[in-house]
């Protein structure tokens, strides 16, 4: 990428585009991950019984890291950050180990664990340049697959209306999220220049209007959000249990993986290029730091959204500053609690209506990065047998209810996990065989 900070243009990643131009195509991937993000400190506020107060607590403190994760990603400080067009934020990945630690050991024993995580993390990135070769295409484009795919069940349920919604799969729901995906199209395949690249914000836009005249909009949040506030460091304290932390060091490697697959993606449909190495060690590093430093502070571990990678896929719009105004808005809105309760009140399934376009991009990066590599006997296999266990086992959870409920935790509740563990291990047990070795064989057979 060349440095141009003179240039305005918004497909050019050192830029400086006007603001007319940059808040809205900003906006919009605020809007795509702002919900997922707060929804990881409510249910495991849930899990470890927490207050109302502190409830509020880790929501802020998950706003403000998403915002200051972001932002040391695309600007980056020494070492650290891939100074690639990307969103970090609290990571949905990361939930079910959250809960089962938070259940069994409490909210201070995840904030121990994840310190220790995110040491990991960091570890993953210096050494990364000398295992890279571990995990090239075939790995990376079938976890970004995973990725795609996994997030579908996300979207339907968010246009029902969000599981456990009293009105959750009513037509009200469904009409609000098939109107808000038709503005998204028509904006998107009808409409020209800017306007067509936020099509998305458009979308969003005209589902909460709707939704506020059919009146499901819930406007309380922002009544009784504070106006300003700051997290305290080791407010909820820190404690280290042996369980507990090699939990969390598992599922931290595990999802460094997709870190990868998601910076990979990034590169390969913002850039179209294949990531440096430098970006992706600066990228797994940064993680790292931003997970261990919010543990400090009642944020949970940090993680690329694939939502904004779609994003970026599908609009090709990789200028930092607009994206550098998205972890803005985060950290205002984490700083100023009103202001992103305001957010919050979008409808699900608004959201579900804006964003199901955005996964299916995702989908296609992961198919993209797959064909880098050739599609030998070998390949096939190893993209097969990660899709089949994965998407089987997220489908028929009970199958493996039997298994330790440790091994249920990393695997059990994260297709993405398992595919990453499957696709890496073949690809450093099978044979590593070109389509002219395997043509050979079939000549050596008829001979």
């Amino acid at each position: 990428m060349k440095k141009n900070n003179q240039s305005s243009s918004i497909f050019e990643f050192y830029s400086k585009p006007p603001m007319s131009k940059s808040l809205p195509l900003s906006l919009q991937h605020i809007l795509a991950m702002i919900v997922g993000t707060v929804t990881v400190p409510i249910i495991v506020s849930g899990a470890v019984d927490a207050s109302l107060s502190q409830r509020m607590l880790l929501i802020q403190s998950a706003l403000i890291f998403s915002g200051l994760a972001t932002l040391l990603q695309i600007y980056g400080v020494g070492k650290m950050g891939a100074k690639l067009p990307v969103i970090f934020g609290v990571g949905f990945a990361y939930v079910p180990t959250l809960t089962a630690i938070g259940s069994q050991y409490g909210l201070s024993s995840i904030l121990g664990a994840q310190l220790i995580g995110g040491i990991a993390m960091i570890i993953v990135g210096l050494f990364i340049k000398k295992i890279r070769k571990l995990f090239p295409p075939v790995v990376a484009g079938t976890v970004v697959l995973v990725i795609g795919l996994s997030l579908y069940d996300i979207a339907i349920n968010y246009m029902a209306g969000g599981i456990g919604s009293s009105t959750y799969g009513s037509l009200t729901n469904w009409s609000i999220g098939f109107a808000t995906l038709l503005v998204v199209l028509f904006v998107g395949q009808f409409c020209k220049g800017y306007l067509k690249l936020a099509s998305i914000f458009c979308g969003i836009v005209a589902g909460y209007i709707l939704s506020i005249f059919l009146g499901i909009v819930d406007f309380i949040p922002i009544k009784e959000a504070a106006w300003f506030a700051f997290p305290k460091p080791f407010e909820f304290g820190m404690e280290f249990n042996s369980s507990a932390i090699i939990s969390m060091v598992i599922i931290c490697v595990v999802n460094s993986v997709q870190t990868i697959g998601d910076l990979s993606a990034t590169s390969m449909a913002g850039l179209n290029r294949e990531i440096t190495d430098d970006e992706l060690s600066g990228g797994l590093i940064g993680n790292g730091f931003c997970t261990f430093i919010s543990s400090i502070f009642g944020a949970f571990p940090t993680s690329s959204f694939s939502q904004n990678v779609g994003i970026v896929a599908m609009t090709k719009v990789i200028s930092r500053f607009i994206l550098g105004l998205a972890a803005l808005f985060l950290l205002l809105a984490g700083l100023i609690p009103k202001f992103g309760a305001v957010m919050t009140t979008i409808p699900y399934c608004v959201l579900g209506g804006a964003t199901i376009t955005v996964f299916g991009m995702i989908t296609l990066t992961g198919i993209k990065l797959i064909i880098k590599d050739e599609l030998t006997a070998r390949n096939t296999t190893i993209i097969s047998l990660a899709l089949a266990l994965s998407m089987g086992i997220s489908l028929v959870p009970q199958a493996i209810q039997q298994f330790p409920s440790w091994l249920i935790s990393i695997i059990g509740d994260s297709p993405v996990i398992l595919a990453a563990i499957i696709a890496f291990t073949l690809n450093i047990i099978l044979p590593n065989k070109t389509l002219a070795d395997e043509s050979n064989e079939r000549k050596n057979i008829d001979k």
